[in-house]
């Protein structure tokens, strides 16, 4: 009786490929977590969890994202600076000094807590404005539509279209 086995990637096996994202439109939450997935490698067969079998994801025009709702006035983001209290900054305000690092913390906050998480991060390339400096790498354009994610592997073909019959 043949047994199969489980594959496990190694690290160096998998080639990480570039995508490009374009940011305007895109609600925050959702696109930091298909962003998050393609960091992990989730979207491959391959994926093996403690190795990093993630791509590269270029996202432009990140100071277009949105929150839906009130959250520009109701989301705060806080942090301990050693000081006593605590540092508190509310989310239209983050975004008028750092408009970047909105999506930056979404999608770490999205990404596995240990040291692999360091070396994805590292991975996402977020970019002000509608131009990006990694046109060497020959980035894929990925579109992820509001809600369903497709993925460039998948083959979308149109219907066959039906040979025309004259009516009788």
């Amino acid at each position: 009786m043949a047994t199969s086995k489980t594959y496990s990637a190694k690290q160096g096996e998998i080639v990480p490929q570039w995508w490009h994202v374009d940011g305007e439109g895109k609600v925050v939450g959702r696109l930091a977590s298909d962003i998050a997935m393609i960091l992990m490698g989730k979207h491959r067969p391959t994926y093996t969890p403690h190795v990093d079998t993630g791509d590269f994801v270029i996202v432009t025009n990140v100071e277009k994202v949105v929150f839906t709702g009130r959250k520009w006035e109701q989301k705060s983001y806080s942090w301990y600076t050693g000081y006593p209290g605590q540092k508190v900054e509310m989310a239209a305000k983050r975004f008028q000094r750092k408009p970047e690092q909105i999506l930056y913390d979404a999608v770490r906050r999205m990404l596995p807590k240990n040291k692999l998480s360091r070396k994805m991060l590292q991975k996402l390339k977020l970019i002000v404005g509608p131009t990006h400096p990694h046109q060497a790498q020959q980035p894929r354009s990925l579109d992820l539509a509001t809600g369903r994610t497709v993925w460039p592997t998948q083959i979308v073909t149109a219907a066959p279209q039906a040979a025309e019959t004259p009516a009788v």
